[in-house]
């Protein structure tokens, strides 16, 4: 199916759709842009009935919000709900399921057919500038088992009020604590992405990636992403004591791209990822991860 579910904010399209809307509100843009942005009508060839729904509701539900919403636009949406395209492609799946959007379409024609009596204001959001680590830093950490592993803090995300650390885990693994330099002969983990785009497109759109395309023997036709852990800026305060920088370490910027991506929220669980990786790389796990030298992938000084 092309949802997740039957909620009106449940799946890709829609959360692209509404969170695409609000991003622009949230950050000041002119209402009579996002209208041109993202029309309630948006002419999308592509779209069939199903997906036209999905479009429509929650572009209406982010219009009612913000007070956008009129008559016209109110009959534009209750034209697409009446073709029922949503219901019975839930019903091919249960009668249950199709039952269940039905309630939710019902619920929400009930909620956007009134004035919105309370426009929702414009969100600021905090940006952290006090980060525990900066982009580059390479950090190393001591694991139950007495052995050190490495990772590489790639990137800080910044995204409504949500701050993450990217950490890019390397192959170390050794009961010395590794120096900058023991770094350069080890590997880091990642995905290889296939891609049916021509080279000169892929060296475009992901650039650096020649570098990768070397190492492997020459094969231009695929993109290639990084293993990232992702850590909440609050969650890491109360562990970031454990983790050490022992230098800078660059990875292109055209290669931070995500190839897997997980979350941890405690050390606990960060510890638990290293052993995890560990274990998948000496059960040669190689369709879980590729790995590319730390030469290949990052700026090294000479």
């Amino acid at each position: 199916m092309a949802t997740d579910g039957v909620k009106i904010i449940d799946g890709d399209t829609a959360h692209d759709t509404y969170w695409g809307i609000m991003d622009l509100y949230d950050s000041g843009c002119d209402l009579a842009d996002i209208e041109r942005k993202y029309p309630l009508e948006n002419g999308d060839d592509s779209y069939d009935d199903f997906d036209d729904e999905i479009y429509v509701t929650c572009c209406g539900l982010a219009y009612w919000e913000i007070g956008l919403m009129t008559p016209s636009r109110l009959e534009l949406i209750r034209s697409v709900i009446d073709k029922g395209a949503g219901v019975e492609e839930w019903n091919r799946y249960s009668e249950k399921e199709g039952k269940a959007r039905q309630r939710v379409l019902n619920s929400y024609w009930q909620k956007i057919s009134q004035p919105n009596v309370k426009i929702r204001a414009r969100k600021k959001y905090r940006k952290i500038t006090n980060f525990h680590f900066q982009p580059d830093d390479l950090l190393t950490f001591q694991l139950s088992d007495g052995h050190y592993v490495a990772a590489i803090c790639a990137q800080i995300d910044q995204y409504r009020g949500k701050c993450h650390y990217m950490f890019v885990p390397t192959t170390y693994y050794d009961t010395q604590k590794p120096v900058l330099s023991d770094l350069y002969s080890r590997d880091i983990l990642g995905h290889r992405i296939d891609s049916g785009f021509p080279p000169e497109e892929i060296k475009v759109m992901q650039p650096g990636i020649e570098r990768v395309w070397n190492y492997a023997g020459g094969k231009r036709n695929f993109f290639m992403g990084v293993y990232k852990l992702g850590v909440d800026h609050k969650d890491l305060a109360a562990f970031s004591h454990r983790l050490e920088k022992i230098g800078t370490l660059q990875i292109v910027e055209g290669l931070k791209e995500t190839g897997i991506l997980a979350y941890d929220s405690s050390f606990e669980e960060l510890e638990a990822s290293f052993f995890r990786i560990k274990n998948d790389m000496d059960a040669e796990k190689l369709g879980v991860y590729d790995k590319w030298p730390v030469s290949v992938l990052c700026n090294i000084e000479s």
